[in-house]
C-alpha cells in the first residue's frame, strides 16, 4: 500500500488552513454585508443534470468524474457551482426573485494538473438571479474591491462586454460562424500578443484587412466608442456599447477608477451574454486573475425552460491565488489561535485546570491546557513560539488559595484572579 494523495488533490495542514479560513471568513462577511445569503448544494449530482447542453458544454464533460451508486444510477461529482445554482432555482419554483446567494465548496475536474490547477479544489461563487441591467454589476464591482481590500490585496478590474466584442468582430468583416473561435483566441491577447493571436487564427483564413480592422478596434478608448461606430447598422454592437456606457456611468459615480475597460477581454466561455470582468493583483504577487465574473442571462432561462426569463450575473473569487498572496504576506498563522495556556504543575491540578478552562471558554476565551507534563521552561518556550498572549501555572498554592496568576507574555506582568472571579479575565 502506498500512502499518498490522489493526483490533483492535497491536504491542508493548520498553517495553510488557517490562511484559507481567514480568507473564507472575510469574504463571507463581505458577501453578507452586500445581501448575499449562504447556500450549500450537493456534491453528488445526476450525470444527466451536469451533461445538460445548457450546463458546461461538451468540453467540460471530458473532465467530469462519473460513478454509479448501488441502484446503478448514473451520478457524477459537480464540476462547478453554477449548475447547482441553476438546480436550486429550478427546484424551488415559489422562490422570490431576485435571489442572491454565495457558496464556497469543493468541485472536481478530471483535467490536467499544473501549478494553481488541481482536480479537487474549492470554488467561491457569488451570483444573483432575477436582475437585468448593469446596476447590479456595478454593485458587484464595488463588492469585489471591498472583498480584496479586506484581505489586504491591492486589486484592479479589467472589464468588457461580450455583445460589444462579438459586434466588433462582425464589424471587422469576419463571418458570424467564426465569432466563437475568434473570441477564444483574442481572449489570449494579453498573454501571447497580437502576433500570437493572428497565428492561432491562420486556419480560419480571415483576411488581413479584417484582422487589422479588428486589432485597431481593440485600441479604441471607451470615450470614443459611440463616435467610432455611430454610422454602423450593427444592432448587437450598438446594444453592447449602450451597456458599456450604462455600466461606466455607475462606475464613475462610485469613483471606481481601478475598473479598466479592456475591449478584447472575453473570459472564454460562451455562456456570457453581457458584461465580463477579471480581477488582478496590482502588486503582482501573482500574475493570474484572482477573480472574475460576468452576466449569463441564458443559462438558467434555458436550463429551466418554463417560458420565463431568469437573467443572472455573478463572479468567482480565486481562493488558490488569494491564499498564495496571503501566504507571501507572511501572515502569522499562530496569532489568535489560543488566548490562554494553562499549565497544571502536578496531578492534583489537572481537574482544576479543566474546570477553570471551561469557565473561561464559556466567556469566549480560547484556552489550551498542557497535557503532556512538559517542564515549565519548555512550556513557556512553546507559548512564545505559538504567540500565546497569556499563560498561567496551576500548582498546590493556587489550589489551596483559590487564586490564579495570569502572565501577559508580552509585558511580563501578572494579574491575580480568584477562582470565583476568573470570568472577569478578558483578552485586551
Amino acid at each position: 500500500m502506498i500512502i499518498q494523495n490522489v493526483k490533483g488533490s492535497m491536504d491542508y495542514l493548520p498553517e495553510e488552513q488557517i490562511i484559507r479560513s481567514k480568507a473564507i471568513n472575510l469574504l463571507s462577511k463581505t458577501f453578507e454585508e452586500y445581501g448575499y445569503l449562504p447556500v450549500e448544494t450537493t456534491t453528488l449530482c445526476y450525470y444527466d443534470l451536469l451533461a445538460s447542453k445548457y450546463a458546461g458544454g461538451a468540453e467540460i464533460l471530458k473532465e467530469v468524474y462519473k460513478l454509479n451508486d448501488q441502484g446503478e444510477r448514473n451520478l457524477a461529482l459537480r464540476y462547478d457551482l453554477t449548475v447547482p445554482f441553476s438546480k436550486i432555482i429550478a427546484m424551488n419554483k415559489g422562490m422570490n426573485l431576485p435571489f442572491r446567494r454565495y457558496e464556497i465548496g469543493k468541485v472536481f475536474r478530471d483535467g490536467p494538473v499544473k501549478v494553481g490547477r488541481n482536480r479537487e479544489f474549492y470554488q467561491c461563487d457569488v451570483d444573483v438571479c432575477g436582475i437585468k441591467g448593469e446596476y447590479v454589476e456595478a454593485e458587484l464591482f464595488a463588492m469585489s474591491f471591498t472583498c480584496y481590500n479586506s484581505l489586504g490585496i491591492n486589486s484592479y478590474i479589467e472589464w468588457n462586454n461580450r455583445k460589444f466584442l462579438s459586434g466588433i468582430i462582425l464589424e471587422s468583416g469576419i463571418k458570424e460562424e467564426l465569432v466563437s473561435p475568434v473570441i477564444l483566441s483574442v481572449d489570449k491577447l494579453a498573454k501571447i500578443g497580437e502576433a500570437g493571436v493572428k497565428k492561432e487564427l491562420e486556419e480560419y483564413q480571415i483576411s488581413d484587412e479584417s484582422l487589422e480592422k479588428l486589432f485597431k478596434y481593440f485600441k479604441i478608448k471607451l470615450s470614443d466608442l459611440e463616435k467610432t461606430f455611430e454610422s454602423s447598422n450593427n444592432e448587437l454592437l450598438k446594444e453592447g456599447i449602450n451597456e458599456i456606457n450604462n455600466l461606466n456611468n455607475y462606475l464613475l459615480g462610485l469613483g471606481l477608477t481601478d475598473a479598466i475597460f479592456t475591449p478584447y477581454l472575453a473570459r472564454g466561455l460562451e455562456i456570457y451574454t453581457g458584461t465580463v470582468w477579471e480581477v488582478f493583483d496590482k502588486d503582482k504577487n501573482v500574475t493570474c486573475a484572482i477573480g472574475g465574473g460576468g452576466r449569463y442571462d441564458n443559462i438558467i432561462t434555458n436550463f429551466i425552460n418554463d417560458g420565463n426569463s431568469y437573467p443572472a450575473v455573478g463572479m468567482s473569487f480565486g481562493l488558490v491565488p488569494i491564499c498564495e498572496i496571503l501566504k507571501n504576506k507572511s501572515i502569522d498563522t499562530n496569532k489568535g489561535l489560543y488566548d490562554l495556556y494553562i499549565i497544571p504543575f502536578n496531578k492534583d491540578a489537572e481537574i482544576t485546570s479543566l474546570e477553570l478552562a471551561n469557565k473561561l471558554r464559556a466567556e469566549g476565551v480560547k484556552v489550551i491546557i498542557e497535557m503532556n507534563n512538559k517542564k515549565i521552561k519548555k512550556c513557556f518556550e512553546w507559548a512564545n513560539k505559538k504567540n500565546i498572549p497569556y499563560v498561567t501555572v496551576i500548582g498546590e498554592d493556587e489550589i489551596v488559595n483559590k487564586v490564579l496568576s495570569i502572565k501577559n507574555m508580552e509585558t511580563g506582568e501578572s494579574v491575580k484572579y480568584s477562582f470565583d472571579s476568573i470570568r472577569d479575565f478578558s483578552i485586551k
